[in-house]
């Protein structure tokens, strides 16, 4: 019989003879490190073979690229991995005494695999676990049953800070407070699966998950093809479909409106928080977006208050209300919970379901299980001790070295080194504390540095729920492995992430996120609201980065006059002092170019980098990082990681000895470069994004911070006197960026009716003061409002060209001109000024944020 297309191609993957699948498992065996005793293996059996799947895995690999070595071909993959996770701008917030820092999201190369037997084991247990803590919460905020009948102990609820007594008694809208339940497992030296933990309120994980998959399965296409891996697609579908019923009885059966809130940009997981509302078409919230006016949810946008009918949750209970829970917090929605109350907001997962994932309830569990489902519980957990059972501290108390203490109730404290102050400890406070059995990890196969290395694994597995009572595991999850066996899997503290490729005997889901055909009401109802966060940040982020292009060009426009060693004139020496003095570039007390030229330069160069000086190019480039990071959602992980990479690079052209101040052999090439990213960005902003109000703020702030700076910069020119010589005008004409079209209108005449004519009067020339109020006027017009409202933002500026006409020129002399010029530059400076207030009173007085724009 003929070999299927299939097993062809896949016996012609590995150079190894005869046996191609043999050879490649035996080549791969051969870098891995030694088994470990006592653990289970996830790569080899008792007998050091590679287990089937393995053995599969490793046939179906693609042939190495020419001249590579199979182990060479691989390491090279781990850079194809890590080069894509820069690409993307995967990240993860990591949080030390200094601070927050940002640092690539860690991925392994090789997946974890599970066989379609483990698969349904976990699948089973894990869907049980999620319907029994479905129905305790709903005991517990309603008849209480467990509590009068004895079967969880009143302390261990009560005392809880999850545990939120205004929410008693309020039934969620759809009656499902959990939507979604994420529980860690691990697999035990007998190859058995246990619970280590469980995630009720926020799990996050879900678009780390998501990303981790299109990045492995594009590095092993055949191998996940042929190996039946199940897609996870309808998973995501499921939960959003769940909440959007739920959601639209909200809305009195209308189209409702879902967002996904978020902690905000210093949460530890907000890479996966935006990348997962792009992913499910939500828009991504803080709780400074939203604001409850009678009970019920509103989204602030630039457009006024738009209702919000349901919430995908990733900020913690405590922090969701600071009027009823913490005081302090800035991060939640005064009223929130007076609006779950009122059920006018779906929120998955509802309120109050943290106190399910203390480590206490684990060992409760069984006996709920038997009273809220008639079942014994199929899969177990880590045998668990709370102490503040007397039986339970006295089976316990002398076996403490064997036991793994853990916290009851949030910010437990520290454990205490030793057994002795250890048991003092609990004893002071036993209801405070839990103890749980050890167990050893399986170990992961992880590729790096030409070895197969086996790691403690941990997997996170999520359960979704339907709206109909059933439960749905996600077929995959999150795979964590830590360093070595007494070191934390948490990605805060140094642990990686694998792919989790669930293997089946049947028919791969085929599903696709596409829903079923949307209406025409749907269609409309689904156009992305700008909040007024949003709104504000895309406005800074145009402002940012015209402010940043303005000073690069001035600085290497003053710098190579300095270096040139011209003789540029007085004036145009006071023109090019007074702009850097004014903008930031040099401090006020410097002397100017004139009196002392190499003082002036030394000041500059000092300048540049120093990102504690509110105006120079280093504090911009970061002010725009900082508005990019916020815009996660709305930007293409092109424009965003260009932006990222704009301030690193640039800090790193300028590094120097710390006595020692950058040359110009390393300043100069740099604001070159950064001029070319500059401009780079400028052309995304432009071309790359929706022209929705968000944009057109953008373009606004851009515009605005252009006539400012082009205002500035001709008045400090005419002011100085400095257009009565060449290099003046050259000068000015560089700095308006506009040099190659005054050349090529007007050749060798260099006179200032020329110039008002290009730099002033011209509506095609972006850069000159017509062109851009032409454009101002166009785009304040198609603003959210009515005509008669946006009037007072139209009549701020000229009505028509510059405000000022060729024809009204005639006759005039220099002197004249000049003055004209100067009163229109103060003027236009002033409006655009006010203007720029006016729009932030407008669409930006409901934002709410800690740090005050400059």
């Amino acid at each position: 019989m003929a070999p299927s297309p299939s097993q062809s191609q896949s016996q012609g993957r590995l150079p190894f003879e005869p046996d191609a699948a043999a050879g490649a498992a035996d080549a791969l065996l051969r870098h891995a490190m030694p088994a470990e005793p006592a653990v289970w293996d996830e790569l080899r059996n008792p007998s050091g073979a590679m287990r089937a799947p393995w053995r599969r895995f490793a046939d179906l690999l693609p042939e190495p690229a020419a001249g590579l070595e199979r182990a060479a071909d691989l390491d090279h993959r781990v850079g194809q991995v890590a080069q894509q996770i820069r690409a993307d701008g995967v990240t993860h917030n990591v949080f030390d005494e200094r601070g927050v820092a940002s640092r690539p999201w860690s991925l392994e190369l090789l997946p974890l695999l599970i066989e379609p037997a483990d698969w349904a084991a976990i699948e089973s247990g894990v869907v049980q676990r999620a319907a029994l803590l479905e129905a305790l919460v709903t005991d517990l905020y309603g008849a209480r049953s467990l509590l009068d009948e004895g079967l969880l102990p009143p302390a261990l609820l009560l005392r809880h800070p999850g545990y939120l007594r205004p929410m008693l008694g309020v039934e969620p809208p759809g009656g499902l407070h959990l939507h979604i339940v994420a529980f860690d497992l691990a697999r035990g030296p007998d190859g058995r699966w246990w619970v280590v933990a469980q995630r009720t309120q926020g799990p996050s994980g879900l678009g780390y998950v998501l990303h981790n998959r299109l990045v492995i399965s594009r590095q092993f296409p055949d191998a996940f093809r042929e190996l039946r891996v199940q897609h996870i697609a309808s998973s995501y579908r499921r939960l959003l479909d769940t909440v959007d019923a739920m959601a639209r009885e909200v809305a009195g059966g209308a189209s409702p409106r879902i967002a996904l809130l978020t902690p905000g940009p210093y949460s530890e997981t907000y890479f996966e928080h935006a990348y997962l509302a792009r992913y499910l078409g939500l828009p991504l919230v803080e709780g400074g977006d939203l604001t409850v006016r009678a009970d019920r949810l509103y989204l602030k946008t630039v457009q006024g208050l738009e209702p919000v009918h349901a919430l995908l949750r990733r900020l913690d209970d405590e922090w969701c209300d600071p009027l009823e829970l913490r005081p302090d917090s800035a991060l939640g929605v005064p009223g929130l919970l007076q609006a779950a109350r009122a059920g006018s907001v779906v929120m998955a997962n509802a309120l109050g379901a943290a106190f399910l994932e203390s480590p206490a309830l684990q060992g409760f569990l069984p006996g709920i299980a038997r009273r809220l489902l008639d079942q014994e519980l199929v899969m177990p957990a880590l045998p668990t001790w709370w102490c503040g059972e007397a039986a339970a501290w006295q089976d316990v108390r002398d076996q403490l070295g064997d036991k793994v203490l853990r916290g009851t109730f949030p910010r437990g404290g520290r454990t205490p080194a030793g057994p002795e102050p250890l048991r003092e400890r609990i004893e002071d406070d036993p209801d405070a504390w839990t103890l749980q059995s050890r167990l050893r990890f399986s170990r992961a196969p992880i590729w790096g540095a030409g070895a197969l290395d086996p790691r403690p694994a941990l997997v996170r597995v999520y359960a979704i729920a339907d709206g109909g009572g059933r439960w749905h595991v996600l077929p995959g999850g999150m795979t964590r492995v830590a360093r070595r066996e007494d070191a934390s899997v948490s990605m805060q503290r140094g642990g990686s992430s694998l792919d989790t490729w669930v293997l089946t005997d049947g028919a791969v889901d085929t599903f696709s996120m596409l829903p079923k055909r949307l209406e025409v009401d749907d269609i409309a109802a689904r156009q992305r609201p700008v909040s007024s966060r949003t709104g504000e940040n895309l406005f800074w982020l145009g402002r940012y980065t015209e402010r940043t292009e303005q000073l690069v060009r001035l600085a290497r426009a003053t710098l190579m006059l300095i270096d040139a060693d011209s003789d540029a004139d007085e004036p145009v020496q006071r023109a090019v002092s007074a702009l850097a003095l004014k903008t930031g570039l040099a401090p006020f007390g410097v002397p100017t170019l004139a009196q002392a030229s190499h003082l002036f330069e030394r000041a500059l160069l000092a300048g540049l980098g120093d990102g504690r000086n509110a105006v120079s190019v280093a504090y911009n480039l970061n002010a725009l990082s900082r508005a990019s990071q916020a815009l996660r959602e709305r930007l293409s992980s092109e424009q965003w990681g260009l932006i990222r990479s704009m301030g690193e690079t640039f800090a790193l052209a300028l590094d120097s000895a710390d006595d020692e101040l950058p040359g110009l052999a390393q300043v100069l090439p740099a604001l070159d470069r950064l001029a070319l990213q500059l401009a780079a960005v400028t052309g995304a902003q432009t071309d790359r994004m929706t022209r929705d109000h968000g944009w057109r703020l953008l373009t606004v702030g851009r515009l605005l911070e252009r006539l400012i700076g082009l205002a500035s910069i001709l008045g400090a020119f005419i002011e100085a006197g400095a257009l009565a010589s060449a290099a003046g005008i050259d000068l000015l004409l560089e700095l308006f960026d506009s040099a190659i079209t005054f050349r090529a209108r007007y050749q060798r005449d260099q006179d200032l009716l020329a110039l008002t004519d290009m730099l002033v009067l011209d509506t095609t020339n972006p850069r000159a003061y017509g062109g851009v109020l032409r454009r101002l006027r166009t785009e304040l017009k198609k603003l959210p409002g009515t005509e008669a409202s946006l009037q007072p933002l139209l009549e701020r500026l000229p009505a028509e060209g510059a405000g000022l006409s060729l024809e009204s020129l005639r006759g005039a002399d220099d002197a004249a001109i000049a003055a004209r010029l100067q009163a229109l530059s103060v003027r236009l400076a002033g409006a655009a000024s006010g203007l720029a207030d006016e729009i932030g009173n407008r669409y930006f007085a409901l934002a709410q944020g800690p740090e005050q724009r400059v």
